[in-house]
């Protein structure tokens, strides 16, 4: 439920348009929504800013379908994440405003349209092979109202791709680094700005990558100390938090 939503009921009823008991039963899934195999937190948009998100993977679609209609009928958009073509029907199915980005695996549902923030979010990458995860956060931040710019395939390997966007990067607000490999990019360009680093490592790379642990350790023994660390291929994780650093 969005705070608009509950101080309008809250008015309603002060100003004698609405019952005690008719709020109570708009209410009444608050804090949470029992559905038997999930307790949907109704709650969670007022308490932290946004809805609760659906993390579709080991979940049916009938499953997910469920959870995502308690939270569009409390008037949140929607965002589902790690999601295949068929959790994407079932929500379709409820909703058609439904979309599918199938290099993110997200779903998204706008039903309300919210003042975008004045920060920019810049995503970068060290190379194509991490585009999924980069666009799993730039699809997050995007629905948490951040304006977002992509620069993809700029790692190390070609530094010259990277500083000749120098000015662009140090413009956003934070910056997410989504590297796999050696996952050296992150400190790079927590070198280049005076604005927050989110590093996301990513298990792309050969057998001593060890599926996204190397990248991960070079990330937290960086040297660079605006750089933080979220985990191997959590390009939500990234999205929310760097969106949570924008005005």
């Amino acid at each position: 439920m969005h705070k608009e939503k509950l101080e309008g009921i809250l008015r309603d009823v002060a100003g004698g348009k609405k019952s005690v008991h008719d709020a109570l039963v708009l209410l009444k899934s608050l804090p949470f929504e029992n559905l038997g195999f999930a307790n949907v937190d109704t709650h969670r948009h007022l308490r932290c800013g946004c809805p609760e998100v659906i993390f579709c993977q080991r979940k049916t679609p009938k499953q997910v379908s469920k959870i995502a209609e308690i939270i569009l009928r409390n008037g949140s958009n929607l965002l589902a994440t790690r999601a295949d073509k068929l959790h994407f029907s079932a929500i379709k199915k409820i909703n058609k405003k439904a979309e599918y980005n199938e290099q993110a695996r997200a779903v998204t549902v706008r039903i309300k349209d919210e003042p975008l923030k004045k920060g920019v979010i810049m995503v970068v990458t060290a190379g194509t092979s991490d585009i999924p995860v980069a666009e799993e956060a730039r699809v997050t931040a995007e629905m948490m109202n951040c304006p977002v710019k992509t620069l993809y395939d700029v790692g190390v390997a070609g530094i010259h791709r990277l500083l000749s966007h120098s000015r662009e990067i140090q413009a956003a607000r934070a910056v997410i680094v989504v590297a796999g490999m050696e996952g050296a990019l992150a400190s790079v360009v927590g070198g280049l700005v005076d604005k927050p680093v989110v590093a996301v490592p990513t298990s792309v790379g050969y057998g001593a990558s060890f599926n996204g642990i190397a990248p991960l350790l070079t990330m937290l023994n960086s040297c660079t100390p605006n750089v933080a660390v979220v985990n191997i291929d959590n390009g939500f994780g990234a999205g929310y938090f760097a969106a949570l650093l924008t005005d």
